[in-house]
């Protein structure tokens, strides 16, 4: 395979835009920004912009539109287009969802008492979304009597829903509509008729009140239940599995939570805090008859464990009594509570167990996945009389996977398995799990997959991806869309990096703040490793990050240009230092703890030594592909914007820089399965031929 690429030297002038310096000037140092007002959306000079970029991208990459095109056949041809989940009982009910063949958008069904009864169709997103550039149904709640749906619509991308409310049993739209919502944190009370919201700030876009709004009456009229003081925390809500308390959630991801409890049978009652906040602790809970189980990081448990207290003594922490003690090597992650069983998700070096412990003879054991690397998750489960368990399972060569599994029999039932058409057989591919030692002794786990006849001496291209950030996870999951690279001999790698949570909560702490450098550095070590154990060679090793994976993207690539063929930014966040002083832009003060606040001297040097955007310099860079959304509500579509065009005048290479802006999509990229395919078949082709590939 030759490294000429068919997308360069083809003599296309890039886009040019104009400089306004700007001085932005803190703690004593002055930062000249010449691209500051491409923040300024209205203007017309920014829209030509960004539309520039579009057309020179669709320029440039004309060679390898036929290879676009088929990419996205391939990928669409793997997909079965009429296809429905598992179905999950609650109550008389069946729900689940389905696509029809062409339809981009899901259609959310029931059926009353067995899979035999007549379809009940609840929302058809097809319908729904007819006509918009983008749709979006961000969750929906169902009286308990089941006879009313309460869901959210965003058709801007911004996530900010509007409710709209539906008589299941006649059909009819009610007239109450409810602005600027929280996406899918609803819920009723026992009444059927009293409906709780999250209202978000129009400004900051942040959720920060609670509402009470009774059907069929003005929302004028509508009562404040609660309000978040404070900016740093980000705010949740929904019905607890009893149904007996409805729960608001405050959250300062890494520093402290809070609940609110409401009365479900007594909707008007003033909340109930069920333990103040407290700097350091943070922790979950779930009801069960007469007391609440509660996972939490109290006194010194890094990586939490669970208690249980009673329902009318969660302010005493003398009564709080220990289920499971803390365990240095195992993170406590969520739990599931049965009647007779507590199930457990734990993570162990890097990997996902799920823990089953018999309420009455505290016998507990684990499900068994035998595969190297993989991803299990507790499923839904409605139900607290059951001893079956909902569960999944995916690994890099097993599709998503549903389980019952009878905790009493200990026999697992496969219920559905994701169908992957166009020839898809698990035994072409191998997938391997690796430490790679970090500079600083770290031992980083990677995920990695391949097709068994791809040869690892070192000639094959290779896509290292990773996320590193807020504590989340990135798992070794199935992508059909994936098989596109791997079939054309791509390795591909997943680099479990700190700053994730794969190994426990110090491996976040680690990845974070004034730690954030371990971040890059052990992306950088992990392809390093990959090159040195000819997984891949240098010329053909290509990243790919999106958000604060984006942020990843830019920091290595001005750590270690010389490293990548090509790197894939998605919705990258790049101006880091800017958009963390703008406490205006939405999200930034909930994030002081995960970034640092560059109001302080200390945290703003050490952000701006590492922020993509200020660290630009004159030198070679890597073949760039960076992706965005004009109505991106997380990452602003001008950092990546200004991070280009910053780009474009100072680096001295002649590789591809290229831009794709979606004008009607926000931070998600476009909505609908098939669209959003398009492109992930655009940032394929530009890796392909990067690799040398001709087809």
């Amino acid at each position: 395979m030759s490294n000429q690429s068919r997308m360069q030297n083809l003599g296309i002038n890039p886009p040019t835009v104009q400089q306004k310096p700007k001085e932005l000037t803190i703690h004593n140092h002055t930062r000249i920004d010449n691209y500051y007002w491409l923040n300024e959306q209205e203007n017309p000079e920014v829209l030509a912009y960004l539309n520039a970029e579009n057309a020179y991208l669709e320029q440039v990459m004309a060679p390898v539109k036929p290879l676009q095109e088929q990419l996205f056949q391939e990928m669409k041809g793997r997909i079965k287009e009429q296809d429905e989940s598992v179905p999950v009982k609650d109550g008389e009910y069946f729900y689940y969802v389905k696509y029809i063949e062409g339809g981009e958008y899901p259609i959310y069904c029931r059926k009353k008492g067995s899979l035999e009864a007549t379809e009940e169709v609840l929302l058809d997103g097809n319908e729904m979304g007819k006509g918009k550039k983008y749709f979006n149904i961000g969750g929906y709640e169902i009286t308990d009597d089941d006879s009313i749906i309460a869901y959210g619509v965003d058709t801007v991308s911004r996530r900010n829903y509007t409710v709209r409310f539906k008589n299941l049993i006649t059909g009819e739209i009610y007239k109450d509509q409810i602005k600027n919502t929280e996406g899918g944190s609803y819920a009723w009370a026992a009444d059927n008729k009293t409906f709780f919201y999250i209202l978000r700030d129009p400004k900051t876009l942040l959720g920060y009140q609670v509402w009470r709004h009774t059907l069929g009456t003005d929302t004028k009229n509508d009562v404040l239940v609660y309000e978040e003081k404070d900016n740093q925390y980000y705010m949740g809500l929904y019905k607890m599995k009893s149904k007996k308390y409805i729960a608001i959630v405050s959250d300062h991801n890494g520093i402290a939570s809070e609940y609110q409890l409401l009365d479900a049978n007594n909707p008007t009652r003033a909340c109930q805090t069920f333990l103040p906040r407290e700097r350091g602790h943070e922790y979950a809970i779930e009801h069960f008859e007469d007391k609440f189980y509660v996972r939490t990081n109290l006194n010194h448990a890094l990586n939490f464990k669970l208690m249980e207290v009673s329902e009318d003594k969660t302010a005493d922490l003398t009564s709080w009594k220990t289920v499971i003690e803390h365990r240095p090597e195992v993170y406590l992650e969520s739990m599931e509570v049965f009647k007779n069983h507590l199930v457990i998700q734990e993570i162990f070096q890097g990997l996902s167990q799920i823990r089953i412990i018999n309420q009455q003879t505290k016998e507990e054991h684990f499900l068994n996945f035998g595969e190297p690397t993989y991803d299990a998750n507790i499923g839904l489960n409605p139900s607290f009389n059951t001893s079956v368990l909902r569960f999944s399972y995916t690994s890099l060569t097993t599709p998503n996977s549903t389980f019952d599994y009878d905790m009493e029999t200990r026999v697992k039932e496969l219920k559905k398995q994701q169908t992957v058409l166009g020839g898809f057989d698990k035994e072409n591919y191998v997938s391997e799990r690796v430490f790679v030692t970090a500079r600083d002794g770290a031992n980083v786990p990677v995920s990695i997959v391949y097709r068994k006849d791809t040869k690892l001496d070192g000639t094959a291209p290779l896509l290292q991806y990773a996320y590193g950030s807020y504590g989340m996870s990135t798992e070794a999951a199935f992508g059909s869309s994936r098989l596109s690279l791997l079939n054309r001999g791509f390795v591909y790698a997943i680099a479990h990096i700190r700053g994730g949570q794969e190994m426990g909560r110090e491996w976040y702490e680690n990845g974070k703040m004034f730690k954030k450098i371990n971040t890059f550095y052990d992306f950088i070590d992990c392809s390093e490793f990959l090159i040195a154990n000819k997984y891949c060679s240098p010329e053909k090793l290509f990243a790919l990050g999106g958000s604060a994976g984006g942020l990843l993207m830019g920091a290595i690539i001005n750590l270690r240009p010389d490293l990548y063929r090509g790197v894939v930014a998605s919705v990258p966040f790049v101006d880091v230092v800017t958009t963390m002083l703008d406490d205006t832009i939405p999200l930034t003060t909930g994030e002081y703890e995960e970034w640092g606040n560059p109001n302080n001297k200390d945290s703003y040097e050490y952000m701006l030594s590492y922020s993509p955007y200020d660290n630009v310099e004159a030198k070679e860079y890597p073949n760039l592909l960076v992706t965005t959304g004009l109505h991106d509500s997380q990452v602003q579509y001008f950092e990546p914007a200004k991070w280009v065009a910053k780009l474009r005048s100072t680096k001295t290479d002649n590789n591809l820089l290229l831009m794709h802006i979606n004008m009607a999509a926000g931070h998600g990229g476009a909505s609908g399965r098939f669209a959003t395919l398009r492109e992930v078949a655009m940032e394929y082709a530009f890796l392909i031929d990067l690799a040398g590939i001709v087809e």
